[in-house]
């Protein structure tokens, strides 16, 4: 094994998706390894909505929400430019910095006897016919007999992601504030989507009364703003008034706001007979929704319980899973795809904000076509 160790399961990443697949295939008996690159729990960019499917997930897997003191979200207000229209949400959706839940899943997963290993960067992996074989940044290397893959936005040497065709010109940004008073009574309950040239923004309620600002924008538009967040953020100001008011007098808790750049929107991982089975994709490296929708992290668990029950019914067969997971999150990813394309253009955003004033419920409809479906979500929860 030139030097190194044999595992049965090594897991890459461990966000919502890897730490998830950890703590159900844990609790089933298996040997499990989970490689997560950061020393520390840190921020990551994301809207940080917790659909009712999220929080199916969550529960099944022992997260106390009320616990770890998420927010409860029961409105969408969608704004633009002077406008704004609001309905209720299907559902009563939770609001929770990843930092925090992500931590709690680890925690889950290490109680349940998975191992976890910090500040440990995978530098490529690669395959035999029956092996995966893992160099690390600090460690001799592993051999496993099967890889779930959820290191996220981040490619991993030798098992990247064919992103073609993607909107790959678009970056994210987040910035945890400690609004005014007045403004955090303003916001309790709703999340702001915001339309403003060049990208939109999402803006709630998370713990410990802290307001998390996710916003995507094109590279182009940020170009033109010489490539400055004070920048941005006065122009998303100047054209939606509204946000003014929301962060005035508000307080900044990062030194500079969390990015990501390239993010692949509309990815969405074909099963491929050239890629080994035992080679399981989770999260951002199966499929990569537009954040808008608040069903990001939803599909991050989805993935990882729906891997996690597959291995437990079918081994190392992953195309199984490569097959179900596209049938069940194609449709959102594509729905929400076509809208971000739509908002990218004056005419679309003015079109959308026309339709959603004149017909609110048009944006219940919507949001409800782009979540995990109830039947994708128990037959991943289901016993093996």
């Amino acid at each position: 094994m030139s030097g190194g160790w044999h595992e049965e399961i090594v897991i890459v990443g461990g966000g919502l998706a890897g730490a998830s697949a950890a703590c159900i295939l844990a609790d089933a008996g298996r040997s499990v390894l989970l490689l997560e690159r950061d020393a520390q729990p840190r921020h990551k960019v994301c809207g940080e909505f917790l659909s009712i499917e999220a929080q199916t997930y969550l529960s099944r897997l022992g997260i106390d929400l009320d616990g770890l003191g998420a927010s409860r979200i029961s409105r969408l207000r969608l704004v633009r430019k002077r406008g704004a229209t609001e309905v209720s949400l299907p559902f009563v959706a939770r609001g929770l910095s990843r930092k925090v839940l992500d931590e709690a899943l680890l925690v889950q997963a290490r109680s349940r006897g998975a191992r976890i290993v910090r500040n440990e960067p995978v530098r490529s992996i690669s395959f035999d016919r029956t092996t995966a074989r893992f160099a690390l940044a600090a460690s001799r290397p592993i051999q496993a007999d099967t890889v779930f893959l959820a290191s996220g936005k981040h490619d991993v040497r030798g098992v990247k992601r064919p992103t073609a065709n993607t909107m790959g010109d678009l970056i994210g940004f987040k910035l945890h504030y400690r609004l005014a008073k007045s403004q955090q009574r303003a916001l309790q309950g709703c999340v702001d989507v915001i339309l403003f040239s060049g990208g939109y923004a999402g803006l709630q309620m998370i713990e410990k009364d802290i307001a998390n600002l996710c916003l995507v924008v094109s590279r182009q538009r940020f170009d033109e703003l010489g490539r400055r967040w004070d920048a941005l953020i006065a122009h998303m100001a100047d054209e939606c008034p509204p946000l003014t008011e929301r962060l005035q007098d508000a307080q900044p808790l990062f030194p500079r706001p969390s990015s990501i750049f390239q993010i692949p929107y509309g990815f969405l991982h074909a099963p491929d007979a050239r890629e080994p089975q035992g080679l399981y994709r989770l999260g951002d490296q199966v499929g990569v929704i537009p954040s808008f929708t608040g069903e990001g992290m939803s599909i991050a668990l989805h993935s990882g319980c729906l891997a996690a029950a597959t291995y437990l019914s079918h081994g190392t067969a992953s195309s199984i899973f490569h097959h179900r997971v596209r049938s069940d999150i194609g449709r959102s990813i594509r729905l929400a795809s076509a809208l971000n394309r739509t908002v990218r253009h004056e005419a679309g955003r003015h079109a959308v904000f026309h339709v959603s004033r004149i017909w609110p419920d048009a944006m219940r409809y919507v949001t409800s076509l782009t979540r995990v479906q109830e039947a994708a979500v128990a037959r991943a929860l289901a016993p093996p």
